[in-house]
């Protein structure tokens, strides 16, 4: 009997954890690969002693009919709870509660629950950052920054920004050319905690005025350690023009802009941390669901191939195991 089609995925974030997983469910043999320490990309949490912080997606939706069922199952396996924050909005009138009654889920206890649950027991090369793919006999091969060689496979999705998949795909052109021309945009979250409540009225924030763009109250979430817990999420324009500043000044900043916020002096965090992303979200909406090059058997998938949100990221990833799965 012949062995099943083999498929490295190179980025364990929500695209490629969503083609794995669609792949996996085909019997199709999958490795996944990231240069961070373990799965979940943008799902980041940083665990301290005061709890957890969710440093990168803050929520998720689900609008998409596959999606929603995919965000049922979660649920149902404990991966995921629904979040109802009380909500308000900031602008240039102030501050007023929020009309907004869309659906949210968040991980639970934390956002890497839902990575890590996905995750399963799929392979995973973490800390491995693949910096070549060598194409030779109809499989690929693929090289690390350590010189380290993995495969051949006889598939590849590249499931990473499109600034790093550049490399990687530069001789498809019907992956680099769309890659090329799409724009990330940067951010800065900072991580916040207060010895004491702080009493304000609301869990969480959208903000359109000033150097803010989101303020979360990490303990409002479910499955949190209750504690004076929060994030601070910038603005893609402010986070632009502070790109190499220093954690510190950028801690400084924010906490000003959430001061300035509230109209009110707040008590010194007792902790705090900041963490920039190169490639926080794309800057525009696109509509190629993946991309794909079936005679080369390379693929390349991500939130920037559809848009911003969690769900574009697993629908892309989606899209691209489709299109994989079509040329078997």
């Amino acid at each position: 009997m012949s062995q099943p089609p083999s498929v490295a995925i190179i980025g364990a974030g929500m695209s490629g954890l969503s083609a794995a997983t669609r792949l996996r469910q085909a019997d199709l043999q999958v490795t996944l690969f990231d240069k961070s320490r373990g799965s979940g990309g943008r799902m980041s949490s940083k665990r301290t002693e005061l709890g957890t912080f969710d440093m990168g997606t803050q929520y998720f939706t689900a609008r998409d009919p596959a999606f929603a069922a995919a965000v049922a199952q979660w649920r149902s396996a404990g991966w995921v709870a629904e979040w109802q924050p009380r909500l308000f909005r900031y602008d240039e009138n102030g501050l007023a509660p929020s009309s907004d009654q869309q659906q949210r889920f968040v991980g639970s206890p934390r956002m890497t629950a839902l990575s890590r649950g996905l995750l399963g027991d799929l392979p995973l090369h973490s800390n491995t950052r693949i910096e070549q793919l060598q194409r030779s006999d109809q499989q690929w091969s693929l090289l690390d920054s350590e010189g380290k060689r993995y495969g051949p496979f006889d598939y590849v999705i590249v499931a990473i920004p499109p600034a790093q998949a550049l490399p990687l795909i530069r001789d498809a052109a019907a992956l680099a050319a769309p890659a090329a021309q799409t724009e990330m945009e940067p951010g800065w979250a900072v991580a916040l905690a207060f010895s004491a409540s702080l009493n304000l009225p609301f869990d969480a924030v959208f903000v359109r005025s000033g150097p803010l763009d989101w303020v979360a109250r990490e303990a409002s979430k479910p499955g949190r350690v209750e504690a004076e817990t929060w994030v601070l999420q910038s603005s893609p324009r402010w986070a632009h023009a502070h790109l190499d500043s220093e954690p510190q000044a950028v801690i400084g900043e924010l906490l000003g802009a959430l001061q300035t916020m509230l109209d009110a002096p707040l008590p010194a965090p007792t902790f705090q941390h900041a963490h920039r992303w190169l490639y926080a979200r794309p800057a525009a909406i696109s509509d190629w669901g993946a991309l794909a090059a079936p005679a080369q058997g390379l693929y390349t998938c991500g939130d920037w191939c559809l848009g911003g949100r969690l769900e574009a990221a697993w629908l892309s990833g989606q899209h691209a195991a489709k299109a994989l799965l079509d040329a078997t």
